[in-house]
């Protein structure tokens, strides 16, 4: 626990939930580690599978409504918000900033969460993958789709 409640911690406090949220889901996360100890292989990295304990202590804190759409933009929109073929650079503003920060907050947490482990965290694809219950393919999809979303929301200033 000693070793990574720091790095569990930041992943859901990155996912923007209140902090008791995230410290209930910390607790809840420790707990329920300690409950599944045997299940838990020693091929795949501890850190990474704290981190699925805890995003599933979250997600049961926040189930989404039946019902709510889940939208998905086409690629080529993405990319265009994200300023692909585009010369003109915008990393003085988002230096000069906390771009990330606020176009981070705009994303839902199931958005934010594979973006927060590989980029911030830096978890493996395969770590994340475990952790978010996707296949690494499923993961990378999500990953490359989330950075272009944030990039788009920066370079457009809907990230300030």
């Amino acid at each position: 626990m000693d070793r990574h409640k720091e790095s569990v911690y930041r992943f859901l406090v990155a996912l923007r939930t209140g902090s008791d949220d995230a410290e209930d889901a910390l607790q809840e996360c420790f707990v329920s580690a300690w409950r599944s100890a045997g299940t838990y292989q020693s091929s795949s990295s501890a850190r990474g599978w704290l981190c699925s304990i805890a995003r599933n202590a979250l997600k049961r804190q926040h189930r989404r409504r039946a019902g709510e759409p889940i939208v998905m933009d086409p690629l080529e929109k993405l990319g265009e918000r994200a300023g692909w073929g585009v010369t003109s650079d915008f990393s003085a503003r988002f230096e000069a900033g906390n771009e990330l920060e606020c176009a981070m907050g705009q994303r839902s947490r199931e958005k934010r969460e594979v973006v927060v482990l590989r980029d911030l965290e830096g978890l493996t694809g395969e770590e994340a993958a475990l952790a978010l219950g996707l296949s690494l393919a499923a993961m990378n999809s999500q990953w490359h789709r989330g950075r272009l979303r944030l990039m788009g929301l920066i370079r457009t200033g809907g990230g300030g």
